[in-house]
């Protein structure tokens, strides 16, 4: 029930209860004194409270009674009913409640009690999810007990959004075995605080094998708040033509997502953003992304250690500013007293909050009706919080965006460039590209590999021409399992509506085409893992006698 409808209900018994008190008073003093003149004065209450029960002794003797009795003698039985009924409709409210969340079907679970978790819960309720939350009190651990009551194996989406990393961990560890066995289990999304420990674990994730693996993808709010923000507020070329300037400014944590996200926005087309990054380590930020991320490296990035000063020349002349300053407020004063930087920027400055999310609704809250101006169209306060809560940018994790751009990538070496792009494919040609992605772990056990954070010694392992043969035949065994069990067969032409593939044969029956198509896969592995920030790790050295592989 609405708010304004238990409000609507609440005045009404509030009503009736005073019409029948009042009513009950003057009536029962009028007829207690027709019939007994010297009354005891604790009998006017006394008799009163008992048209509540149906009980009182003056009504026992019959009428006629005054009119205002006759009317309180069944306007207090009526609160009486209504309350018993409200009664009963809390007290079995959360009886039916539960019994609708174990019964849902393709909802959201939300696991958490903190304004991350409240927020997106009001997010994927505003999008017409179904939502189910777990709120564990503090202190509290999440059991398999309360998964069950939420629906959690019908569920399509999980997210643990606790406020501990430890926490999570240990309820995704219970969701684990809640969903153990399930045919299709939900997809779990697990939220970390400490961006280091997020980016290894995604490495641990994408390299685990196993029959029961399920999709799991641990995420941090910066990573996906910067996603979203360009989303939300793309960067267009300035008008007179030229390379788009950007400026981040400050030493906080949000801007090495930040200055990842500018760049591969621009990593099909370097030559058409010009980055400045400023605050004291910028020079070394910048050098660490980019032996991280190669696409770093053709991006026209210069760094300085010297924080923005707004009062020197040319200071901020860009066409968008980021201020990503540590102490927020500075960021805030700078932002909001610099009518040099309002000048010198000629589109938007973006003011970076962990912390100021009221002062965004202040700013930005409905159109027409902002209680603050936004230096023209200039200001832009983006609470980080808040927009990370993107269930959409969530759920494209590293396994989506891999699986894309395997298709991507198949697309341009098959020519085959005007095909369906990813939103036009099948969902059961998704999973099949996405099931390719899970076979990496597969492939790398195979390897005697296993991925890390790029940018550290002794990665980038480089793979001898026998290895991507022999990957290529587990792959090729892999995507044959994988076919077969959907119920394709082999046939002389590939019949998508049949489920007919010429190439459902061992590897020595297949034609040299789709074997180098075979080897191709294993030869991008190390190209798109990089383009996601991560690496092959050789655990034996290059000379050791290759690990046993299953394939033919």
């Amino acid at each position: 029930m609405t708010r304004a409808g238990l409000t609507l209900i609440r005045s009404v018994f509030v009503a009736v209860a005073v019409a029948a008190v009042l009513l009950g008073l003057s009536g029962m003093h009028q007829l207690l004194q027709a019939r007994s003149p010297g009354y005891d004065r604790w009998d006017l209450p006394y008799y009163t409270l008992q048209l509540f029960v149906l009980s009182s002794e003056p009504l026992q003797d019959g009428g006629p009674y005054p009119w205002q009795l006759e009317v309180a003698r069944f306007l207090a039985p009526l609160f009486t009913l209504l309350t018993v009924v409200e009664t009963g409709r809390v007290l079995l409210g959360e009886q039916l409640r539960r019994l609708r969340s174990r019964a849902a079907r393709e909802h959201a679970v939300v696991l958490g009690d903190t304004p991350f978790a409240r927020a997106l819960t009001e997010r994927l309720t505003a999008a017409g999810r179904r939502v189910v939350t777990v709120a564990a009190r503090p202190g509290d651990t999440v059991t398999l007990a309360m998964l069950r009551g939420a629906g959690l194996r019908q569920a399509r989406h999980v997210y643990v959004c606790g406020r501990h990393d430890e926490t999570n961990h240990a309820a995704t560890v219970v969701v684990r075995d809640a969903i153990a066995g399930l045919a299709r289990p939900p997809w779990v999304y697990v939220q970390l605080n400490r961006a280091k420990e997020c980016q290894a674990l995604q490495a641990r994730r994408l390299g685990a094998a196993g029959a029961g693996r399920f999709r799991l993808e641990y995420f941090h709010v910066d990573d996906i708040a910067a996603r979203n923000l360009y989303r939300l507020h793309p960067l267009h070329p300035p008008a007179g033509g030229g390379p788009v300037r950007v400026i981040i400014a400050g030493a906080g944590d949000f801007r090495r997502p930040l200055i990842v996200e500018t760049v591969a926005r621009f990593r099909h087309a370097p030559a058409q953003l010009r980055l400045t990054v400023v605050g004291p380590g910028s020079q070394r930020t910048v050098a660490e992304l980019a032996a991280r991320f190669p696409f770093l490296a053709a991006a026209d990035i210069a760094a300085g250690e010297d924080e923005l000063d707004p009062a020197r020349p040319g200071a901020g002349r860009c066409e968008r500013l980021y201020l990503c300053h540590a102490d927020e407020q500075a960021s805030l004063d700078l932002a909001l007293s610099s009518p040099a930087l309002w000048r010198a920027v000629t589109g938007t400055i973006v003011v970076v909050t962990h912390t100021h999310g009221a002062l965004a609704e202040a700013f930005h809250g409905r159109p027409g009706v902002d209680l603050l101006d936004e230096v023209g169209r200039k200001l832009l306060i983006f609470p980080v919080l808040t927009r990370a809560c993107d269930a959409g940018i969530i759920t494209d994790d590293l396994t989506e965006r891999l699986a894309r751009r395997i298709h991507e990538r198949y697309l341009a070496t098959s020519g085959q460039g005007g095909g369906p792009g990813w939103a036009g494919l099948a969902e059961s040609v998704r999973n099949a590209n996405r099931a390719q992605v899970e076979g990496i772990a597969e492939k790398l056990r195979a390897l005697g590999c296993v991925i890390a954070v790029r940018g550290h010694p002794g990665g980038d392992a480089s793979m001898r021409p026998e290895e991507i043969e022999r990957l290529a035949i587990v792959e090729h065994d892999r995507w044959q399992a994988e076919r077969r069990a959907q119920g394709w067969r082999h046939g002389p032409v590939r019949d998508d509506g049949r489920r007919r593939h010429p190439d459902l044969v061992s590897w020595p029956e297949l034609s040299e085409a789709s074997r180098e198509q075979a080897r191709d896969v294993v030869r991008w592995l190390p190209e798109l893992l990089a383009d996601e920030g991560f690496s092959l790790v050789r655990l034996q050295p290059a000379s050791a006698p290759a690990p046993r592989l299953s394939g033919r």
